[in-house]
């Protein structure tokens, strides 16, 4: 099969396509034939080896799996033994093991039956931002109806979802991104949308009972002067930073000062699982939440799609497709 793959750490010139060994599913799996794939933050991370804490994870010297992608979305090729809620021929999506390949891996339990009401190349790019929105909303902030809600990276992959969510749970929302973004933040359901080159969103001047910062790299003490008195902040990755944890040290501030306060300051990190994205499919059939869907790219030009996606340009989601 072809597949993307990489030897070593680095940039996305490191990535090229192959002819690879198909994969085969082991216990509780699931083989799937790719039809598209996903692009997020995260590939970057696993493909640069990038804060070198993830190579705990990934892999010290090179990375243990060649394969990059996680998002996916396709038909059930086979299955593995105790597999039960899926048999061949079905329409899945979720995450899985290489995703930028002609077939991938994935464990039962982060697949969900595809929305009928999307693409391919739409689902495949909700699992991990979507899923990382809804639990960051409905989990970590803790969003009720009426409550005011201040998303920071409105216009990226997982805020565009945070966006949809938030307005289907009820909240006033207020989206901040770049003047070029304005327009889609507004089109995904915000009540007001911030320009952040000519204003500062969390200048005090107005607060909320909720904020989530996604890939931020604002100061705690400067969130906090947005919020409420009993108001919630929930820290979503993280970019900039060190080497070594990268953005993840406001997380970790946010952690140790939270029993110190009266505010509630979450840290929030990205899981799969197949019940979320069943939660995400009712609102996606709803028409409550609909993926911003970029551009595509083929297979071939991953590199390409994932430089254009570190650039900064991407208005939501980009998608590969098979």
């Amino acid at each position: 099969m072809k597949a993307i793959v990489q030897d070593v750490y680095g940039p996305p010139g490191v990535l090229r396509i192959e002819e690879t060994d198909r994969p085969e599913p082991g216990r509780g799996e699931v083989l799937v034939r790719v039809h598209a794939a996903g692009v997020d933050q995260g590939v970057w991370h696993l493909m640069a080896g990038m804060p070198y804490a993830v190579r705990a994870v990934s892999g010290l010297r090179r990375p243990r799996s060649r394969v990059r992608g996680m998002d996916v979305a396709g038909v059930v090729e086979a299955v593995g033994p105790d597999v039960t809620r899926f048999r061949p021929g079905d329409e899945v999506y979720g995450n899985c093991h290489g995703s930028f390949a002609e077939y991938a891996r994935a464990k039962e339990r982060t697949l969900a039956p595809k929305p009928p009401r999307l693409s391919f190349e739409q689902a495949a790019v909700v699992p991990v931002s979507a899923c990382t929105a809804l639990n960051a909303v409905r989990d970590s902030g803790r969003v009720e109806a009426g409550q005011r809600v201040l998303i920071l990276g409105a216009s990226g992959g997982v805020g565009s979802f945070a966006v949809q969510v938030a307005k289907a749970f009820g909240a006033h929302v207020t989206g901040v991104c770049s003047t070029a973004k304005t327009d889609l933040v507004r089109s995904l359901g915000a009540d007001e949308v911030l320009d952040y080159t000519r204003q500062d969103p969390v200048d005090g001047s107005r607060r909320y009972d909720v904020i989530l910062d996604i890939a931020g790299n604002r100061p705690l003490t400067r969130l906090r002067r947005a919020l409420t008195p009993r108001g919630t902040l929930v820290i979503v990755g993280g970019e900039g930073g060190g080497n070594w944890i990268g953005g993840n040290q406001r997380q970790l501030g946010a952690m140790l000062l939270s029993p110190f306060v009266g505010h509630r300051l979450r840290a929030h990190s990205t899981l799969v699982r197949h019940r979320d994205l069943e939660a995400l499919t009712e609102l996606i059939e709803a028409g409550s939440v609909t993926p911003a869907l970029d551009r595509t790219y083929p297979l071939a030009e991953v590199p390409d799609a994932i430089g254009y996606l570190r650039d900064g340009h991407v208005r939501g989601k980009v998608a590969i497709r098979l």
